[in-house]
């Protein structure tokens, strides 16, 4: 993928205004208190995932111990605003009809399939995409570049669809 996880979370970090610290603890959730991951589980867990999606190499989470330190660092993603996943059950379903892509090489296509479970388990209409040729960035205007992805013409198409609908 373009943005792999270690990237993402890099930028992440950096929009928060935080220095790097361990990738890789991050990468094992030890910014997570107990108290997160007991509350969010029911939200963010592999078991939601459908599994035509784990076919592509699923690697489980092997659990660490907690930091403070790096829940510190994070403690603002931690925010409904900044991560919508991570909002309560009477929050989600004010939200209103909504469409939703995902790309197959994103880093980020988990966290879209589990927020659209969300959204559905929570009465909110989804119009879904799957992009299964995409990446993360796939859908930056194709005129802008030297090069064009028929992917990314196919989301926009749909995405002109749902946004004529209202």
């Amino acid at each position: 993928p373009i943005l792999n996880a270690k990237r993402a979370l890099t930028l992440a970090l950096r929009f928060v205004n935080e220095e790097p610290v361990d990738l890789n603890e991050f990468m094992k959730n030890a910014h997570v208190p107990d108290f997160l991951s007991v509350k969010y589980k029911k939200w963010i867990s592999a078991d939601h995932i459908q599994d035509a999606f784990k076919v592509r190499g699923h690697v489980p989470i092997t659990p660490t111990l907690f930091s403070e330190k790096l829940y510190k660092a994070s403690e603002l993603g931690f925010r409904e605003d900044l991560c919508p996943l991570l909002a309560e059950d009477d929050v989600i379903r004010q939200l209103p009809e909504t469409f939703l892509l995902t790309c197959e090489y994103d880093i980020l296509r988990d966290d879209g399939l589990l927020y659209k479970k969300r959204l559905e388990d929570n009465g909110v209409p989804v119009t879904w995409l799957h992009l299964t040729k995409g990446f993360h960035g796939i859908m930056f205007k194709n005129s802008c570049m030297c090069f064009e992805f028929k992917e990314a013409e196919k989301g926009w198409e749909h995405i002109v669809e749902f946004t004529q609908r209202f």
